[in-house]
């Protein structure tokens, strides 16, 4: 089924009509990480702008009262971003789901297992057409979880919201839903595990928002023909009547794609209004043009139910998916989200207001084996990132108990440690004219990040305690700096640091010894800084002075 634009329908705004005949903007190499929408369709249903508008037209939901309309020019004029959001500057996600039962290869397992996989899930569950994917939520107990002590451990951790998997690509609601018979209060674990952790996460004083990745399903399944046909032949799994709209396989027509749309916008309005979440996070799925008068209503019913629980709250999207010009720099309506550090994120400098969701291990979703990264390198990358003046969402992944591999426990408690000395460095600064010195490959010196609060500068050093000194040549007098010097001193230490300052660089001696482990911080004094760089829309400003170095 092949996309096609229909420009014939009144209920989308000009402006959206208008770009789209934009061409698509392709991911480029530049610091702030000025993107659109990929050509392909990151398994977005592959439809229509006609399907989807039958769709809305369906929705029996009204708006609720208040300023917010589904179109761009309403988001536009009313949206701001949540000051919560601003200062946070550390979260948590989580990809919790099904898929932690077989715990194998990745959390796209149910892609998998039925392709690729077919042969490791035989031997180790039987043949999908024997023991499919929906077999798995029985064996989803979560007969561990406990709310409050995953709550517990998030705030010692040192984050300001937490933001788990409502609902993955496999279609499986984590709620008590009435819209879907596919949910955790009627099957598996028979819990509400979106309420509890929702309330055991606001207990302790923390935001709590929501992913939702349904919108992947409809299409995500895609098995071999001779399979397709024997499983047709039979009634099997995914052409089983009891489970078609679980699997969302055996009827991809249009009629179909309709009844899956309504009921997904059904699943966001459900979870908006049961839990009033503080973000709600959509994948890469919603990104296509054409599905935007469906997520403009998503937004429009969002913001105005928000403002009659009289809280700041936000979307959080990826790419161009509420960029309607396909820059997302020019996006409405929502928190830019970058998927991992590296390629996809700013390399350099991104006023505004921006995440990046990062996995604290190999996978996404628990898997036997996983790697989890220690505490170090979680600490550079939520320093890095901070610098640049983004927010570092950091993923867990729970195992189908309802626990956490210790390691993950363990490296969550150290970073929070690090916080509870070094959290002024982090929690409401925003970017200096630079972000960093050092740790480019083939730079020698110290790897630092900066930061700025008020008129405070922060030298954020990371790796090994550099010992005696630290030298840092951002810092030169040579670089023309406004201001003077006044003190020097280190989170977690007692007293002011002796220096020295010449054309070449700032010397600072250090304390004697190291006041915590993994990163340590001088504050800097006397200088005058920049002002804040958050913006209302999250949009960058125009980066003038802002090197990215």
């Amino acid at each position: 089924m092949k996309p096609k634009i229909i420009l014939n329908r009144l209920t989308i705004s000009i402006f959206a009509l208008a770009a789209m005949t934009l061409p698509l903007v392709a991911q480029t190499d530049n610091p702030v990480a000025d993107g659109g929408n990929s050509s392909g369709y990151d398994m977005a249903p592959e439809t229509t702008l006609e399907v989807v508008e039958a769709a809305v037209a369906q929705i029996p939901t009204k708006l609720p009262p208040g300023p917010f309309q589904p179109t761009w020019d309403s988001l536009k004029e009313n949206y701001k971003v949540p000051s919560w959001f601003v200062g946070a500057k550390f979260g948590l996600f989580m990809h919790w789901g099904l898929y932690s039962v077989p715990a194998h290869h990745n959390e796209w397992y149910e892609k998998h297992m039925y392709g690729a996989d077919r042969q490791w899930h035989a031997e180790h569950f039987g043949p999908p057409d024997q023991f499919g994917y929906k077999d798995f939520i029985p064996l989803f107990t979560q007969s561990n979880f406990n709310a409050d002590a995953w709550a517990e451990l998030f705030k010692k951790s040192g984050v300001k919201f937490v933001v788990p998997t409502a609902q993955h690509h496999e279609n499986f609601a984590m709620w008590d839903s009435a819209v879907t018979p596919f949910n955790a209060m009627q099957m598996g674990p028979h819990r509400d595990l979106i309420g509890e952790l929702c309330q055991a996460v606001r207990k302790q004083g923390l935001k709590f928002g929501v992913s939702n990745h349904g919108i992947e399903n409809f299409q995500f399944i895609n098995p071999p023909a001779e399979l397709v046909e024997k499983m047709k032949a039979e009634h099997a799994d995914l052409y089983d009547p009891k489970w078609a709209d679980f699997y969302n396989v055996a009827d991809r027509s249009d009629a179909a794609c309709e009844k899956f749309l309504v009921n997904w916008f059904a699943r966001n309005v459900e979870l908006i209004d049961k839990y009033q979440p503080d973000l709600l996070w959509f994948d890469n799925g919603v990104d296509q043009r054409y599905l935007d008068p469906l997520k403009l209503r998503v937004a429009a019913y969002y913001y105005n139910r928000a403002k009659a629980w009289g809280k700041e709250v936000s979307l959080s999207t990826k790419k161009a998916a509420y960029a309607p010009s396909n820059k997302n720099t020019e996006t409405i309506g929502s928190i830019i989200d970058f998927e991992k550090i590296g390629a996809r994120s700013p390399s350099g400098i991104r006023t505004g207001a921006w995440q990046v969701d990062e996995p604290i291990g190999s996978t996404w979703g628990y898997t036997e084996g996983e790697r989890i990264s220690g505490p170090a390198p979680i600490i550079a990358k939520l320093a890095d990132t901070v610098s640049k003046n983004g927010t570092l969402l950091l993923n867990l992944s729970p195992k189908a108990d309802g626990t956490f591999p210790p390691e993950i426990s363990a490296t969550l408690l150290e970073i929070g440690a690090w916080l509870g000395v070094n959290g002024e460095a982090i929690y409401d600064t925003h970017n200096w004219t630079k972000f960093g010195e050092g740790g480019g490959r083939g730079k020698s010196g110290l790897n630092i990040r900066f930061t700025v609060k008020g008129e405070n500068l922060y030298a954020i050093i990371l790796g090994n305690w550099p010992g005696a000194e630290a030298v840092i040549t951002s810092l030169a007098a040579g670089e023309k700096l406004e201001g003077k010097i006044a003190t020097v001193t280190m989170l977690g230490s007692e007293g002011r640091l002796k220096f020295t300052q010449d054309d070449t660089d700032l010397k600072v001696k250090l304390p004697a010894t190291a006041p915590c482990k993994y990163a340590y911080v001088l504050k800097i004094t006397g200088l005058k800084m920049n002002p804040p760089t958050w913006t209302k829309s999250g949009n960058p400003q125009l980066q003038v002075g802002l090197d990215g170095k």
